[in-house]
């Protein structure tokens, strides 16, 4: 496909994926925002897979912070890896016979090619959605309506969600609400020197109604994977915020009880990147990107076994999810 991204490698990098894809995927743009004085950048959602509405569903996302690259690069690189082997891979064709996988790697392109954390409006994405914390928030961290010039700004009150958010809940709604059983990854980092899995909630420190079946999913991953480098938390558990999109889809998912969401955020811990270059300090993107070629492809590789187990756990969840509707 012709490239609609000339300034930006990584968009250019999905649209050879998606040209790689080709006839298996289901490519399309779902908005497009514009740079003020800049240009403009599309937003892409990919889908392959069962589309019957009965099917369980998994998402990946990435780059809803724009400086955040590297979570644009793990959900690709997990791209990547099922579109090469779908013209031999047998396994896989089974598997995504069971399951609708969708990807938007990269939800806010205006602040990627801008390398800030916000939108080009300057908003911040994870602050963006109608909800509000029912418990104290850390000043400014927790979402802020000050200024767009400070970060974690939350976008004027009242306005409708930014390009960008619309877009992301447009997909999750469409594609993964819709159906009985869906997981979400949204890859982020920058928060400590280890990897966490969050799930919800970012608004309040009461446990989800689903909390059984997050543990569940817990028990099945331990269970294969006895190694692995993730703090399992919910987020309250280091903060509170407004506006968090996650907890805004989960609400909405609870107002159907015949269906099961579960939304996680991969977490990256950067300052690790940061303690073993230092020099990193001194570079915007180094604060939350690995520089170095190898850390960033050990990084590549470390996270494709959760993505994988995801569409797997999501494929087979009758199979470990508990009965019984949440309370």
């Amino acid at each position: 496909m012709k490239s609609l991204a000339p300034d930006l490698l990584e968009l250019q990098t999905l649209e050879r994926l998606i040209g790689i894809g080709g006839r298996h995927l289901e490519c399309r743009e779902v908005r497009r925002v514009h740079v003020p004085g800049g240009p403009a950048f599309p937003v892409y959602a990919i889908a392959l897979g069962n589309p019957d509405a009965q099917c369980p569903g998994v998402g990946f996302f990435g780059g809803v912070h724009g400086l955040e690259r590297i979570g644009a690069e793990v959900v690709m690189a997990y791209l990547q890896n099922i579109v090469t082997r779908l013209n031999w891979d047998r396994t896989l064709h089974r598997l995504l016979e069971d399951v609708r996988l969708v990807f938007m790697p990269i939800v806010n392109p205006g602040g990627m090619w801008a390398s800030t954390r916000a939108n080009p409006r300057g908003v911040d994405l994870m602050r963006n959605a109608p909800v509000e914390a029912r418990e104290k928030v850390p000043y400014l961290l927790g979402g802020q309506r000050l200024s767009a010039g400070l970060p974690w700004y939350r976008g004027r009150l009242g306005d409708p969600m930014e390009a960008e958010s619309a877009a992301l809940c447009e997909v999750v709604e469409t594609e993964l609400l819709s159906r009985p059983f869906s997981l979400a990854l949204d890859c982020h980092s920058g928060f400590g020197v280890s990897d966490r899995l969050w799930f919800p909630y970012a608004h309040t420190r009461e446990p989800i109604p689903h909390l059984p079946q997050v543990q569940a999913l817990k028990g099945i991953f331990e269970q294969a994977h006895h190694h692995h480098p993730y703090i399992i938390e919910p987020q309250s558990d280091q903060y509170l915020t407004h506006g968090d999109l996650w907890d805004h889809l989960y609400l909405q998912a609870c107002g159907n009880p015949a269906r099961t969401f579960l939304p996680l955020t991969l977490e990256m811990g950067s300052w690790l990147w940061v303690k073993k270059n230092p020099r990193q300090l001194f570079s915007r993107k180094g604060i939350f990107n690995p520089l170095i070629s190898h850390r960033q492809q050990r990084v590549l590789r470390r996270h494709m076994a959760l993505l994988d187990f995801l569409a797997r756990a999501g494929s087979s969840h009758a199979q470990w999810l508990p009965t019984g509707r949440p309370a």
